[in-house]
């Protein structure tokens, strides 16, 4: 065997390209309005007659609108972009600053996350709903020999089905 034959790559991405795959993209002005205008049924399931607090009401709604704008939501909530937080902020009349405390426990952000995944009628996928994409990137992987552009077809398949939005579990 010569040298590098028969070695795979352990890296696609990049500590950076990672961190910002994890994080929140930039938010233009269309995607403002499309996905952080808040419905008045989205203003009452993020109610504060619920007993919680404005840094809840805030997070749950940057939670609510994120998740199907990207599909995910990343850790640090409070790193959602500016112009969307202060959109939201504004709806709910609570101070852009609130969003700063929502999170600290982990757990209260995870299960408000799922609180908000039952809300917008997502579910968790089952093994057989995985298996059209799972055969998809499958055929395209001995196609194409780059795991990033696998990744992108993931995204768009995922983006792209109009089917019922899912959520793995971990």
């Amino acid at each position: 065997m010569s040298d590098g034959e028969g070695l795979v790559a352990t890296r696609v991405f990049t500590d950076d390209e990672l961190a910002q795959l994890r994080g929140f993209p930039e938010v233009k002005r269309e995607e403002l309005i499309r996905f952080f205008t808040l419905t008045p049924a989205d203003v009452g399931f993020v109610d504060p007659g619920r007993g919680r607090s404005p840094k809840d009401w805030l997070g749950l709604a940057v939670q609510l609108c994120t998740l199907p704008r990207i599909g995910f939501v990343p850790d640090d909530v409070a790193s959602a972009p500016p112009a969307a937080v202060a959109r939201l902020s504004e709806r709910l009349r609570i101070p852009v600053g609130e969003l700063r405390f929502y999170g600290e426990r982990k757990r209260t952000r995870t299960g408000r996350l799922r609180e908000v995944a039952r809300y917008l009628n997502w579910k968790l996928a089952k093994t057989l709903e995985w298996k059209e994409p799972d055969e998809f990137l499958l055929a395209r992987a001995t196609e194409h020999d780059s795991p990033s552009l696998l990744f992108r077809l993931a995204l768009c398949t995922r983006t792209g089905s109009g089917s019922t939005p899912v959520v793995r579990a971990r």
